[in-house]
């Protein structure tokens, strides 16, 4: 079986020691890239290498080591700017995650900008992280939030959206891949017609950053977010970057040290961006893992990566097709690497369970998208997702596993 003449997927497995384990005694079918990626031996090294050679605070003391930890960390920002083309290096916001982004930006942007009566945008197949930080603001400020609706296909109705958006949207934000359909969202399009209302666009891309080139600039994206662990790195450190005239004209996230100016105890100055958004000491070693991660990424070649994951998702589609009663949560004609599916009168849950004891790691569940499951009449679903080192090969055991539980589950079913 083939698997591609540029790329390489059996030294991208070698990279990954998480990928020579076992479970049950099984050899591992890591399904689950959606949810976290595991980590490339050079993600891990550079984290123990400045724990145990390089650590130090940052942006706090004259002494060497930690004025090499601060250069070292400052230099991931630029690693972040050129890996998502943004103009300006302080344009880059490190954060906890894509969760910690959009909540960072639901905050401050909505103290900045939402007045009673204004609109925030967002659809229906949207993660719950983008959409709980806007109905909390959305509260706060007495602004309205209103949702895409999406099609039988799990594409989103653009011409419902061109109603929704009025001279009172303040904001839409949008996945860039959905993480319950895999559906690829026509992101320039989306940005081009709020742009023209006057609105502001968030993209979430915590399911597009390592999978496909992202390029804000092109795009025109007023905030862009992501997570590390997604993107080969480690938990605990993601990115937020904005416009910086927009970053400029919010109000701090949070209060702290780090992001001040001058304290006095009546009143406080802060620094600008993005100092203002980073309160307290960073995730360093994680801001630091998370740079090895993106240069990870860049030394496979991210057009390379998309090229491969459309071969995987295509073939797994294909094969997942022939499974009798199985059917295909989502089939939008442009998708990322994820397939959710249903099979009649069974549970996700017992389905996963048995994958479970043979190796395999699939997501199970309403997968943080409780009105896209809704949307289709399915309380859950079984979650396949794809990165860079997996294989047709495991795909093909996936599916003679699935047939096999199957037949356990339902002893009438014949293939």
């Amino acid at each position: 079986m083939s698997n591609g003449a540029d790329f390489n997927v059996w030294k991208v497995r070698s990279d990954f020691p998480m990928l020579q384990q076992t479970m049950h005694g099984k050899p591992l079918i890591y399904f689950d890239s959606a949810a976290t990626s595991q980590k490339p031996q050079a993600v891990i090294d550079a984290m123990t290498s400045f724990y145990s050679q390089h650590y130090s605070t940052v942006h706090r003391a004259v002494y060497d080591i930690a004025s090499h930890a601060t250069d070292l960390y400052e230099s991931v920002r630029q690693t972040v700017k050129k890996f998502i083309n943004a103009p300006y290096s302080e344009e880059i916001i490190f954060t906890k995650g894509t969760t910690e982004g959009i909540n960072l930006v639901a905050a401050s942007f909505g103290r900045a900008f939402l007045a009673p009566g204004d609109e925030v945008i967002i659809s229906e197949m949207e993660h719950h992280s983008n959409i709980v930080p806007w109905q909390m603001i959305c509260q706060e400020r007495g602004a309205v939030l209103k949702a895409i609706p999406i099609n039988n296909r799990g594409e989103m109705i653009l011409e419902e959206f061109d109603k929704l958006l009025t001279e009172r949207t303040k904001l839409v934000s949008i996945a860039h891949v959905a993480n319950s359909t895999g559906t690829l969202n026509p992101i320039e399009e989306i940005i081009k017609r709020a742009h023209a209302k006057g609105a502001k666009v968030l993209i979430d891309g915590a399911q597009s950053a390592s999978h496909m080139p992202v390029d804000v600039q092109k795009m025109g994206a007023d905030f862009f977010v992501f997570s590390g662990h997604k993107a080969f790195g480690p938990t605990g450190v993601g990115v937020l970057y904005g416009k910086k005239a927009l970053l400029e004209r919010m109000p701090p996230y949070q209060g702290g040290g780090d992001m001040i100016e001058e304290v006095h105890i009546s009143h406080t100055t802060f620094q600008g961006v993005p100092q203002k958004f980073e309160a307290g000491t960073p995730m360093i070693t994680e801001v630091i893992g998370l740079g090895a991660a993106l240069e990870y990424i860049e030394s496979l070649g991210r057009e390379k990566i998309a090229a491969w994951e459309q071969e995987l998702l295509k073939y797994a589609t294909g094969r997942l097709a022939e499974v009798k009663g199985l059917r295909i949560i989502g089939t939008a004609a442009k998708k990322g690497p994820i397939i959710s599916f249903v099979i009649d009168n069974l549970h996700p849950l017992d389905i996963g369970t048995l994958l479970d004891l043979r190796g395999i790691a699939v997501r199970t569940g309403h997968l943080c998208a409780q009105p896209t499951m809704r949307r289709f009449c399915v309380p859950a679903t079984i979650r396949l997702s794809f990165a860079a080192y997996n294989t047709m090969e495991e795909i093909e055991l996936f599916v003679e596993a699935l047939e096999e539980v199957l037949l356990l589950l339902k002893p009438s079913m014949s293939y």
